[in-house]
């Protein structure tokens, strides 16, 4: 008996048994792309064809009759020669990268300076840390509206401030020199939160062993900083500082509803520029409005491939 289990001859396996059947796989690849048929539509729908769009106004000569009908001609690079011959392209670029990088610089070095201070986890840590997100939490219009009130010359919270300790007052908004300063001062003022929030992060994914070797080593304070902490940091900063300049770029609501870009132009950014081609008089110009637009998009690029070389730089 236990010889004819031993030498039993298993049945042949049934035909294809062991082979893989390809409806599997090929129902698997339609689920993948019924999954991403969403993101891709929505990539299609909100970037792809308004950047089409945006693209085809700043080769033709828009009016508002043709606008609507459709039937603009063609004219090429003349929208964008009709921006570079402009009086305002040199003051405007200017103002930009003034407006975007001393923003980005404040909001970076003070917002690093408060994750530092708020990951010592002392008492209130997270209350504080909670506050400091106000700014972010608002509305631009409100942030915009409070800061016109109290830069206002007359009236404003600030000039009272600086009269009670004998400093003349200041035309913030209505003075050349001083309108962009103005409209600086509050975006750092708004960006401050995220920078502390997304820099707070990256700090508690640093382990503690690192702090404690350095400190075995004898290193201070600062050098635990500078040589430990700002290293490790340095992937989440430099995402940090690229969201926040492409962010800061096209500030646009901040600006106009403090300024409108004025007085005299003195705080004029593309961003606003743009709009006020567009949309600033009752004979727009949406040609080299979107030619504007259109050199933004090109800035914001330009810095985003740069993040990627320093991001394959810093993996290699």
């Amino acid at each position: 008996m236990a010889h004819d289990v031993m030498t039993r001859v298993p049945a042949p396996a049934p035909a294809g048994a062991g082979a893989r059947s390809p409806r599997p796989r090929k129902s698997g690849s339609w689920a993948a792309w019924a999954f991403l048929a969403p993101i891709v539509i929505y990539l299609l729908a909100f970037y792809a064809y308004p950047l089409y769009r945006n693209l085809d106004l700043s080769l033709r000569h828009y009016t508002v009759r043709s606008f609507v009908q459709g039937d603009a001609p063609f004219s090429g690079l003349d929208n964008y020669r009709i921006v570079f011959d402009d009086a305002a392209f040199g003051p405007a670029l200017l103002h930009t990268l003034a407006f975007t990088f001393v923003s980005i610089a404040f909001q970076f070095v003070i917002g690093l300076a408060l994750a530092v201070f708020f990951a010592q986890n002392f008492r209130l840590s997270g209350t504080l840390r909670a506050l400091f997100l106000v700014p972010w939490l608002l509305p631009l219009i409100v942030s915009a509206s409070t800061w016109s009130w109290m830069l206002n010359s007359d009236s404003g919270i600030v000039n009272h401030a600086l009269g009670l300790v004998g400093v003349d007052p200041v035309n913030w908004l209505t003075s050349p020199d001083w309108a962009l300063t103005s409209v600086i001062i509050a975006n750092i003022w708004i960006g401050i939160p995220f920078n502390l929030v997304v820099l707070y992060s990256g700090l508690q994914a640093i382990p503690a062993e690192v702090y404690e070797a350095a400190a075995i080593d004898g290193a201070n304070s600062w050098q635990r900083f500078w040589r430990v902490t700002f290293p490790l940091l340095r992937p989440v900063s430099a995402i940090t500082l690229l969201l926040g300049l492409v962010y800061t770029l096209k500030v646009f609501d901040l600006i106009w509803i403090m300024t409108k870009g004025g007085p005299a132009d003195a705080s004029t950014t593309f961003a606003t520029w743009s709009y006020r081609f567009s949309f600033g008089s009752l004979l727009p110009e949406f040609g080299p409005g979107a030619a504007v637009g259109n050199l933004l998009i090109i800035m914001a690029l330009f810095f985003g491939l740069l993040y990627i070389r320093f991001q394959k730089r810093l993996d290699s």
